[in-house]
């Protein structure tokens, strides 16, 4: 795998599917294993949320579909794949996965999707992190630093972007190299 540990939510109601599809990743990713819909969703956590969701379609109690719509209502940036023995249909059209995978999958595949998906949030990342980062280095080269040492919204900006960047690094391994490139653009006023 390209990435290095990802963190990845399994939810599967059947116990035994769900544990051997963790046991393809988890020597190459932190995987939390979850066997319904809600106690998916209370494994959850937006503060450190997980890179990868690979979600169950057919669940009892709650679908996957269900659990698929809470979550993109959660204040967190999270790609989710759908693995289900499920034939897909135009019903997918209104469904905000980001990837679906009909069952069996291989444990490549399992592999593979998680890298791929793991890469594209990388970058999704990346997008936000320049936006935030030029805000703050615009700020920073403009006023004097004692003047931002107690402003909330400043630090709060500051923190954010330093969150970012450790979720890109540990995403994308070669981004320090893009974010030094993007540091070193002088932003001070001519």
């Amino acid at each position: 795998m390209y990435v290095d540990r990802p963190r990845v939510l399994l939810v599967d109601d059947e116990k035994e599917v769900a544990d051997a599809y963790a046991l393809r990743i988890e020597a190459v990713a932190d995987v939390t294993v979850t066997y319904g819909g809600a106690e998916a969703l209370s494994a959850v956590d937006e503060s450190e949320p997980p890179d990868v969701v690979l979600l169950d379609r057919h669940m009892p109690e709650r679908s996957g579909d269900e659990v698929l719509e809470e979550l993109r209502e959660y204040d967190m940036r999270t790609r989710i794949v759908m693995v289900t023995a499920i034939d897909p249909g135009l019903e997918l059209l209104e469904l905000p996965f980001d990837d679906y995978l009909c069952k069996p999958v291989d444990r490549e595949d399992v592999r593979a999707v998680v890298d791929q998906q793991c890469q594209v949030l990388a970058y999704e990342l990346l997008g936000q992190y320049f936006g935030i980062e030029s805000k703050r280095a615009v700020i920073a080269a403009e006023l004097p630093p004692e003047r931002l040492e107690e402003h909330e919204r400043f630090a709060a900006l500051d923190e954010r972007a330093a969150e970012l960047r450790d979720r890109i690094c540990r995403l994308l391994p070669d981004a320090d190299e893009l974010l030094s490139a993007f540091s070193g653009i002088e932003r001070e006023a001519y």
